[in-house]
């Protein structure tokens, strides 16, 4: 994939400019007009459910566009993808959904671009890195919403208990640090969740971190590049070899990682910013770092967004547009992102969040965003790719494990899926 590197106030420019809709498209221009949109929720209750924030926003877009009613219905992330799959495949879709991927409904041609929907204030106002991040095939379907990118997280009691004064910088004060909470007795001294939940995820943190990727700059597959190689026969040597892993990582969720932390249990792991919320509320005191590399910090970190797509289906172009854009006003997004401890997907948002100390503990995961490395979602294998990752990775990591062998086959499975995709 392409990737361009624009910092956050040159990317901010053109949201000072006056956001005026177009109004071009088809549709019956506002009148009496049902839109539908399928969205995840990102709450951990109903007490904070993503469809207080929608209400609240629909509720406020209606009191301007009275001709325009929304329907947004919020499943969990377990189900919501599916959801929208099985209404398009029956000919049902909605309006817009928001969810984990866009790639494939491109590709189909069922998808509205955003310069379809969006006035050019506000498509110019996504970060740089993100909206490059929603093309297929160097146009933008994919709007992002939400987004986060990765730190080490670590345990400030444990590591003061064990002697350790500063945090890791590189992968050898990882090993040493690791050793020292172990000896002083902590559960999982560096917990490296490569279980079925998301190992995608951390795979590629690793792999950033090694001076690695899933792809070249040109979005072939280079899974088994030396580099990534590189990587995991070091996890594997000398992080779980050593046993400083506590548990194997293959049986290790992200989710369940998160709550040992939360816990008490685990000295450090690879975070995103909605592990400070859980953190906190248990009262652990905890530190972030940018991930650590071989030899010093990492050459980049992973960024992870969520898509909001809009469905031709409908004809409903110009009344999706007017609410899109009343969506990604900046008031809207620094809401959601303060709400879920998500980082902005608008350069205006951003600016707003890094001017405002409230959000300070947000700002080194802001600071990476527009350098961040994404998941190749503008490919239509990518799917079956992750799926394989899940399955293989956690595995290549242990005492029978072959780091090599298993990334030459995934090379192979993802060559082979991505030419049958062509």
């Amino acid at each position: 994939m392409r990737r361009r590197y624009v910092s956050l106030a040159a990317a901010g420019l053109a949201a000072t400019m006056t956001v005026t809709l177009t109004g071009c498209g088809s549709g019956s221009g506002g009148n009496d007009v049902a839109l539908t949109l399928i969205a995840a929720d990102y709450g951990d209750s109903k007490a904070n459910s993503s469809q207080h924030y929608w209400d609240d926003l629909v509720r406020a877009f209606q009191e301007q566009n009275p001709g325009i009613k929304v329907d947004v219905k919020v499943y969990n992330w377990t189900v919501v993808d599916k959801k929208v799959e099985d209404l398009v495949n029956a000919g049902k879709a909605p309006d817009m959904a928001q969810v984990g991927a866009y790639a494939d409904y491109a590709a189909r041609g069922k998808l509205y671009g955003a310069d379809d929907l969006l006035s050019i204030p506000v498509q110019a106002d996504f970060t740089p890195s993100l909206a490059e991040a929603g093309e297929y095939q160097r146009k933008q379907y994919g709007m992002p919403f939400g987004a986060s990118t990765r730190r080490l997280f670590y345990n400030k009691k444990l590591f003061a208990a064990a002697g350790i004064t500063t945090p890791p910088q590189n992968w050898a004060d990882i090993v040493s640090d690791a050793q020292a909470l172990k000896a002083h007795g902590v559960k999982i001294p560096f917990a490296l969740p490569l279980g079925p939940e998301e190992t995608q995820a951390e795979t590629l943190e690793w792999l950033l971190a090694g001076g690695g990727d899933y792809t070249d700059n040109i979005g072939k597959y280079t899974l088994n590049a030396p580099e990534n190689v590189k990587t995991f026969e070091w996890l594997q040597k000398d992080l779980v070899g050593k046993d400083l892993t506590g548990v194997d990582p293959a049986k290790l969720n992200r989710e369940d990682a998160f709550a040992a932390f939360a816990d008490g249990d685990v000295g450090m792991l690879n975070g995103h910013p909605t592990l400070m919320k859980q953190a906190a509320a248990k009262g652990v005191d905890y530190g972030t770092v940018e991930l650590p590399g071989p030899t010093g910090k990492a050459k980049a970190t992973m960024g992870v967004a969520d898509w909001m797509m809009a469905f031709k289906q409908n004809g409903h172009r110009t009344e999706v547009g007017k609410f899109l854009n009343f969506v990604y006003s900046e008031k809207n997004v620094l809401k959601f992102s303060a709400d879920y401890n998500l980082l902005p997907v608008t350069s205006s948002a951003s600016q707003a969040m890094l001017a405002d100390d409230k959000f300070s503990k947000l700002h080194g995961f802001l600071a990476q965003l527009p350098n961040a490395h994404f998941y190749p979602s503008d490919k239509t294998s990518w799917p079956l790719v992750s799926k394989t990752i899940k399955s293989r990775m956690g595995a290549t990591v242990g005492p029978h494990g072959n780091p090599s062998a298993t990334l030459t086959d995934l090379q192979n499975i993802a060559d082979t899926a991505d030419n049958t995709a062509e």
